[in-house]
């Protein structure tokens, strides 16, 4: 276990913790916090891109994994975070779910093993206090204050609750009902449910988050965190079915889900929906007070498996806990997916080496996101399993009938959400390392199909629950006849609309998940998407690092502008961040940080003589580390090689540009250029150094230098240097003598 800084960081809800957390892990050079939903991983990952852009962030789910090649923060779901990885700063958050019936062993897991080099974090209630003390002695227990105040407001029917309210239900048909009589009462309702899919969600949050609907109808899962504008929640049923029994909530559980009414320093409050009775006195005074009884047991599992046969990896998993703080978890659907394989045939002849039970293992642990019965699940993983022993990888023909089935957007709602929940398993599947030839293609055919349902699943949700305002304004002042003869052209002209809003919103989707090579920035700063215009760039606090002003059509919806927004500004930071890539100082310190700093702020370029104190304090292995970034100690200059690029120099003229009104700019490609005392100042940000009336690029400045360096003066100026230089013959002496050069009548000699 390391010597990090450990940190317990425990409170109810609403004292930002999550946020705290996020801001001190930018302030590592890595880091990765684990997250209990991949919703709210998303919801992280966005904030942190628009923050810092995507380059720097992966982020990591079952179905989902975006891990650029110089990532240096991990976002991901507890179950996906890579263990193995080593970075400064890890945080997990929600730590209160160790106490989980099934999931709770895998934060137990990280809570006892998982640390940063040099500082972690767990975020999760109060209750944790006690246990964490007691396992943690080390820790730093940090209590947090809630923002605002939380309040009960007893019972009320649909027509008496507020507007911005969360109405809280334990399964999809309650949702859908609620949201249908909301549309009925007062316009419509978002809704959001873990058998949508994470686009599906965000679209209809977005819609939400917008004020495109004042309510949303949802199941615990905003619980967990997600930053939702949030005034009352309205609980319409008290009871869950927990995968074992329809059992009420406790209060704890009620208190999380609570606890998402009002945001920072806004009260909210909380109740229940008739013809529920209110809430017990003892419950209130509990949630309003957030008093909860500790909790004693963390569920376990024995992270020491043996892969001798299927009965011995059983044997270890259902090992006892190590003391009287863990309880071993009940029942997981990995193991109960391992126990069903294990009796069949099939799989019992094939699984007779550790690495079979290790593939076989990793197999059970494909999630059933279709909840089917444990026979169809397990059938399906059986079949995955004898594939892979006899053949090392899947049956394209099998795995493509299989996608095929699922790929139909027709349908409403229930057969929606069943092929979305179907094709997330396919798309967990593909991202399984040697499963598919070529995953690549598969996780990405995988990944259009989730896109097209949950595209298909927001509209009809929007058509089922919404009533859209722009809708009924149509409808009130379109005078065409609903019968006759223009009744046709009137469903036609209807059609139209709904493929334009349903182009748009499909639009929209690309542009958010698009890599950004689809994204074009010109030499004015405009960036396009495919063509269009979405906006452009402007200067940021700091001269490197612009910002995007989005330029985006007026009738977008607001929660649709909202996402585009957020990957605009994550797109502009990451234009600027390939630019700086080669001055990356993650693993650098002392001068060789400042060095690169001054460099990155420099544009590139930096005047040997304001670097001096840095250059004077390299060791060797600082000048080698540079070396290996193409940086160059020049006589006039500290240069970065690649920074000197046809495109890396346009870049740099732009940002120039962006922050200095009419500034002076070298042609492209020119190799000189004239300056004067103001436009001089501005040449090393651009490539050049200024030298008297010219400024010349940086690397011919050196190539002329040591070219002259070894002649014996008196000498005559070698023919090639006018050409490096490209200055003009008036000016050349003046340039020189700037070089260290003087002339006098038998030729140039360094001057005294």
């Amino acid at each position: 276990m390391s010597d990090a800084e450990l940190t317990l960081a425990l409170g109810p809800t609403n004292t930002g913790k999550t946020h705290r957390a996020v801001e001190r892990m930018l302030e590592h050079d890595s880091g990765m916090i684990g997250l209990p939903l991949r919703l709210l991983a998303r919801e992280v990952y966005d904030r942190i891109t628009a923050q810092i852009g995507e380059a720097a962030v992966a982020l990591v789910t079952g179905e989902e994994k975006r891990t650029p090649p110089r990532a240096r923060y991990w976002v991901c779901t507890v179950e996906a975070m890579p263990t193995e990885r080593v970075v400064d700063f890890v945080a997990v958050d929600e730590i209160q779910l160790a106490a989980h019936r099934e999931r709770g062993h895998v934060f137990t897991d990280r809570l006892l093993r998982l640390r940063g080099r040099r500082e972690t974090w767990f975020l999760g209630a109060d209750t944790m206090a006690p246990i964490g003390r007691a396992l943690l002695p080390d820790a730093d227990l940090r209590r947090q204050m809630r923002f605002s105040q939380l309040r009960h407001t007893g019972r009320s029917g649909l027509g008496g609750l507020p507007p911005r309210t969360a109405v809280v239900a334990f399964s999809a048909d309650e949702v859908y009902a609620l949201a249908a009589r909301l549309k009925a009462r007062r316009g419509g309702a978002a809704v959001v449910l873990g058998a949508l899919s994470p686009r599906t969600r965000n679209a209809q949050v977005a819609l939400y988050q917008a004020r495109e609907v004042q309510y949303i109808v949802a199941t615990d899962a905003i619980g967990m965190g997600l930053n939702l504008d949030v005034d009352h929640v309205a609980f319409a049923s008290l009871r869950k079915f927990d995968g074992k029994d329809q059992r009420y909530l406790a209060a704890p559980e009620l208190a999380q889900i609570a606890g998402r009414a009002g945001r920072y320093k806004r009260d909210g409050s909380f109740g229940t929906l008739n013809p529920l009775p209110a809430l017990d006195e003892r419950v209130v005074r509990a949630i309003e007070e957030h008093r909860f009884p500790a909790v004693r047991r963390l569920v376990w599992r024995s992270a020491a498996l043996d892969f001798e046969s299927p009965e011995a990896l059983i044997g270890s998993l259902s090992a006892p806990p190590p003391s009287e703080a863990f309880e071993r978890v009940e029942r997981a659907d990995d193991f109960d997916a391992l126990r069903a394989l294990s009796a069949q045939d099939p799989v019992r002849e094939r699984a007779t080496s550790p690495d079979r039970v290790a593939l076989l293992w990793e197999v059970c642990q494909v999630p059933d996101f279709r909840k089917l019965l444990l026979a169809r699940h397990v059938s399906l993983l059986g079949e995955i399993y004898v594939q892979l022993v006899d053949h090392g990888r899947l049956d394209p023909g099998w795995v493509a009938a299989q996608v095929e089935r699922i790929d139909r957007v027709d349908g409403e709602v229930d057969g929606l959400t069943a092929r979305l929940s179907a094709i997330r398993v396919w798309t967990y599947v593909s991202h399984r390392a040697g499963w598919l030839e070529d995953a690549a293609r598969w996780q990405e055919r995988t990944r259009a199909i989730e896109d097209r349902l949950g595209d298909a699943l927001h509209q009809r949700l929007v058509e089922r629950f919404v009533e859209i305002g722009k809708k009924r304004s149509r409808a009130k002042i379109d005078p065409t006849p609903a019968s006759g003869p223009f009744a046709q052209l009137r469903g036609m002209l209807e059609d139209a609309r709904e493929d334009e809003d349903a182009a748009s919103r499909r639009w929209v989707d690309d542009a958010i998940e698009a890599p950004h090579e689809d994204f074009d920035v010109d030499a004015a700063g405009v960036i396009t998407f495919r063509g269009a215009r979405v906006g452009a760039l402007v200067r940021g606090r700091e001269r490197h690092a612009p910002e995007a002003r989005p330029e985006l059509p007026e009738d977008l919806g607001a929660g649709a502008r909202a996402r585009l927004e957020r990957r605009l500004h994550a797109f502009a930071k990451d234009w600027a961040a390939a630019l700086w890539a080669p001055l990356d100082d993650a693993d650098a310190e002392g001068a060789l940080r400042g060095l690169l700093y001054q460099l990155r702020i420099g544009l590139g370029t930096v005047l040997a003589d304001d670097a001096a104190p840095q250059l004077a304090a390299l060791d060797p292995t600082e000048r080698a580390a540079l070396a290996e970034r193409g940086v160059v100690l020049g006589q006039h200059s500290v240069y970065a090689r690649p920074l000197l690029t046809s495109e890396a120099l346009a870049r740099r003229a732009l940002l120039v540009a962006l922050a200095e009104r009419d500034a002076r700019l070298p042609k492209p490609g020119a190799v000189s250029y004239p300056v004067d005392k103001r436009s001089a100042a501005l040449a090393p940000a651009l490539g050049f150094v200024p030298l008297g009336p010219q400024a010349v690029r940086a690397d011919l400045v050196e190539r002329v230098l040591e070219a002259l360096g070894p002649l014996e003066p008196p000498f005559a100026l070698p023919a090639q240097v006018r050409s490096w230089l490209g200055v003009p013959q008036k000016r050349l002496d003046r340039v020189l003598r700037a070089l260290g050069y003087r002339r006098d009548a038998s030729g140039w000699s360094p001057a005294a």
